[in-house]
């Protein structure tokens, strides 16, 4: 996939691949047969069988699971909206290669691959209350940075992100996507409470005014007050959705960055689980309005991936079970 121009974004938005039907039929018909009372695993079959689907047999693997950070800089971060100046994303992205964050402690419990993707870290993103965010070609660039980043042969891909600002960029997607105000989608982020909490807002507000009439489609949205990282994980959703790779998305920041494509293109989500409600005001929003009911609620806002890599332990619960179990005829059991 190229996103050489925008007509070939609009196009990715178009056209979906779907599911394997027969796989899924099969992993159906496999879950009647194993030793338990119907439905009595609850959503850890329903899991088994959406795997099943998307990699297209019956008895669906996690021997390939892979993380993408997408770590980008804004420029609205001059306007006082994060708690932490706008060189910690460099630093966090050192500390990431290092081995030093959570997310890397929590890949690694989870056996999962972890590739950072920092993306022009020296060259932020317009200040998105003064003008577009990103310029089309920007725009383009990082999509295809998220796009190139994904790997043929990976079972299940779990996207985040980091970029000091992000969570302001988030707020403002959603509401050019969804409709509402600032202090519908606004949230503390990286801790702002109070007068700090009510200037954010007031800095999404003014780039709702700024960008509402000119947001008449998703890449508009996207990059008039999106960010490099979060275009990144739009364009490796659609990659993920040409190749059939189930994603496991995380917080508010990074299913912000589905808001555009979904509010025109609904069936966007039909591949990716959400690996967590965040503690972020606008992710259960978020969540409703996607279509995606999350694994966890941990009570977590951190960001990095870092829920969807606890969520990936799940997936891995739900296989086993769907693949190790035995049927009622293989291990002697009456069925009725």
């Amino acid at each position: 996939m190229s996103f050489r121009t925008r007509a070939d974004f609009e196009a990715a938005l178009a056209s979906f691949t779907l599911p394997n039907s027969a796989a899924i039929a099969a992993a159906e018909a496999r879950q009647a047969q194993l030793t338990k009372p119907p439905g009595s695993l609850g959503r850890l079959e329903r899991l088994a069988v959406f795997f099943a689907g998307w990699q297209g047999r019956e008895r669906p693997a996690l021997e390939s699971v892979r993380a993408l950070v997408f770590a980008g800089n804004h420029g609205v971060a001059a306007r006082g909206v994060s708690a932490f100046p706008a060189s910690v994303t460099a630093q966090m992205v050192a500390n990431f290669a290092a081995g030093g964050a959570a997310i890397n402690a929590l890949c690694g419990a989870a056996g999962i691959g972890l590739k950072v993707v920092p993306i022009e870290l020296e060259r932020p993103t317009d200040d998105f209350t003064k003008g577009a965010a990103m310029s089309e070609a920007d725009c383009l660039a990082a999509l295809a940075a998220g796009a190139d980043a994904v790997e043929p042969g990976t079972d299940l891909l779990v996207l985040g992100e980091m970029g000091i600002g992000n969570s302001t960029a988030a707020a403002a997607l959603c509401a050019l996507s969804f409709g509402g105000r600032a202090r519908d989608w606004v949230g503390a982020g990286t801790g702002m409470h109070g007068a700090a909490l009510e200037h954010k807002a007031r800095v999404v507000d003014a780039a709702i005014a700024l960008h509402r009439d000119g947001a008449t489609s998703p890449f508009e949205i996207l990059r008039r007050v999106g960010g490099r990282e979060i275009a990144a994980i739009a364009g490796a959703v659609l990659m993920a959705r040409r190749m059939r790779i189930p994603v496991m998305l995380d917080g508010f920041i990074c299913c912000s960055a589905l808001a555009p494509l979904a509010a025109t293109a609904p069936d966007v989500t039909a591949h990716c689980l959400a690996g967590h409600c965040s503690a972020e005001a606008g992710h259960r929003r978020l969540l409703d309005r996607l279509g995606l009911d999350p694994l966890l609620h941990l009570e977590m806002r951190l960001g990095e991936g870092s829920g969807a890599a606890i969520a990936v332990q799940i997936v891995r619960s739900a296989i086993a079970a769907h693949a190790g179990m035995a049927t009622f005829a293989e291990a002697g059991v009456a069925s009725e």
